[in-house]
Formats: structure tokens, C-alpha cells, sequence
């Protein structure tokens, strides 16, 4: 028998139950993301990938057919597609709500059909057309703030407020979602670690994270990020100790939902803390 369908609104229900954090791990079907962890060229072996994944307790999983890691290069909707869908398929019977990370209205317009339950997007869903993909159903979206675009992102950030600017973003996006039909239980924000901001624009946003989660429930993405590596001195492929404890910190504050590459190790990190802190006795 073909296992039941998760809901439209299974990432909804989920953040309304959590007690922690919810995980979100990782799957990039692209050839150029930023850590060959989560890097995959065939759409089975990032199937495979997913599905060890969930084995290890991922909540979520976040596909992505596009690398925004700074300096990338924009993809085709018609690549994306072709990189993202097979993958999707194939988990749609795997018991937990599928992401999508895109900025194309055609991908998501495609995905949801196919049973995504998410958007992810770090344009906000400003592209035409983006509102009207997600407005017709039930699946949740993620807000992220980007200043510039992934490929120049990176070259000069500046602002003079990180804080006040993302905020104001952030709810400029909600009330465009408002305005569209998409309810505010469907929406999360992400204030965009690492996305056209400097070091200590994020260690700023970071330190705001319990007022931005007045916003809407927040998904924080740390996991092996420049920032990371600018605290250790370390490369991403040796950032796992410096981005379970970000993920840490950032449950410490109100994050929602913490998108994670090594998700047993940070599942495991926050077992052991609400132990510690008797949220288990």
C-alpha cells in the first residue's frame, strides 16, 4: 500500500507542536553549492542522501536546484526543474514535509503540485508571479532577507542599520504575503545569514533573533557558513563542532527552524540540552 501523502500544511501543524526546534536538512542537487556535503549531482544519490536524512530525525527536507552561495551563477527554471523533481518524487512517500529551496515562480508552481509542502525562498517570493504560485494552496514559505543578488551579493554589503533594515523587509514581505491571501501561519522568516551581509551584520542579526521571532517563527541557516569558518579559522568541511553550536545558540534564542547539514549531530546536541535543562525529566 503507497503511504499517505503528507499534508499541505504539515509544516504549519509541526511548528504549532514543536517543543525544540525543528530540523530542516540539506539536499542540494547542484554541482557548485558550497559544501560537498550536501552536494549532489544525481537526483538518486541526493534521494539516498534525503532519506538518511530523515533517518537521522530531520523534521524537514530542503531541496535546491540552484546554488545561492555567493558568487553563483543564476540556473534556468528548465535546469532546475530538471535537477529538482525527480528528487522530489521520490520522497513524496517519505513521511515528512519536502522543501523546495527556489526563487522561480515556475519551480514552484511545479513543486507544489508534486507535493512540496514549503517554499523556500531567499528572494522573499519577489520575482512576478511568486505571490500567485504559493497564494493558491495550503503549503507554508519561507521570507529570507538578501541584499543584492547571490552572484554579487558578497562584494560590498553595507547598511546602516543591519537590524532595522531586515526588520522592516521582513515585514514589508509579510504584508505583501498578507495582501495576496497567503495566511500568517503559513509564513517564516529568515533574516539571511551569510547573504549580503558582512561578519558583523550577521553576528547583529544574531543577537536580534529573539525580536525577529516577534515577526513570525524563525528558520536560521548557520550550518557550515563563512561565519562559522571567520570564528574558527576553520574550512566548511570542518565547521561540524562550530555549527552545532550556532545551532545551539540559535535554539537557545527562539529559532524555529534550524536548516542543518549534519542533522544527527545537531539532533544529538539538543537531546543532551533539554536534558541538561530538564525539559526531559
Amino acid at each position: 500500500m503507497a503511504p499517505d501523502p503528507v499534508p499541505a500544511n504539515a509544516v504549519i501543524a509541526a511548528l504549532a507542536q514543536r517543543r525544540w526546534p525543528l530540523l530542516m536538512g540539506i539536499v542540494n542537487v547542484t554541482p557548485d553549492s558550497f559544501h560537498d556535503g550536501s552536494r549532489f549531482a544525481s537526483p538518486g544519490d541526493a534521494a539516498e542522501h534525503a532519506r538518511r536524512l530523515i533517518d537521522e530525525g530531520a523534521d524537514i527536507i530542503d531541496l535546491g536546484g540552484e546554488s545561492t552561495r555567493p558568487g553563483a551563477q543564476p540556473v534556468a527554471a528548465d535546469e532546475e526543474l530538471r535537477r529538482v523533481m525527480p528528487v522530489l518524487e521520490a520522497l513524496c512517500g517519505a513521511g515528512v514535509p519536502l522543501s523546495v529551496d527556489t526563487r522561480q515562480p515556475a519551480v514552484m508552481r511545479a513543486a507544489l503540485a508534486a507535493g512540496a509542502t514549503m517554499i523556500n525562498d531567499v528572494s522573499a517570493l519577489r520575482a512576478p508571479g511568486a505571490l500567485e504560485a504559493v497564494a493558491g494552496t495550503d503549503a507554508s514559505v519561507c521570507l529570507m532577507h538578501m541584499q543584492g543578488e547571490p552572484r554579487t551579493m558578497q562584494e560590498a554589503p553595507r547598511y546602516a542599520d543591519v537590524v532595522g533594515e531586515v526588520t522592516a523587509f521582513l515585514e514589508a514581505r509579510i504584508g505583501a504575503c498578507l495582501a495576496a491571501g497567503i495566511s500568517r501561519q503559513r509564513i517564516v522568516v529568515d533574516p539571511g545569514f551569510g547573504f549580503g551581509k558582512r561578519f558583523e551584520d550577521n553576528l547583529a542579526l544574531a543577537g536580534a533573533l529573539p525580536s525577529l521571532a516577534k515577526l513570525a517563527p524563525v528558520l536560521v541557516g548557520l550550518s557550515r557558513k563563512s561565519m562559522i569558518g571567520a570564528m574558527t579559522g576553520r574550512a566548511a568541511a570542518d565547521r561540524l563542532a562550530g555549527s552545532v553550536s550556532a545551532a545551539l545558540w540559535a535554539a537557545r534564542r527562539g529559532a524555529a527552524i534550524l536548516r542543518v547539514h549534519d542533522v544527527a549531530a545537531t539532533r544529538d546536541a539538543l537531546a543532551v540540552w533539554r536534558q541538561l535543562e530538564g525539559e526531559g525529566r
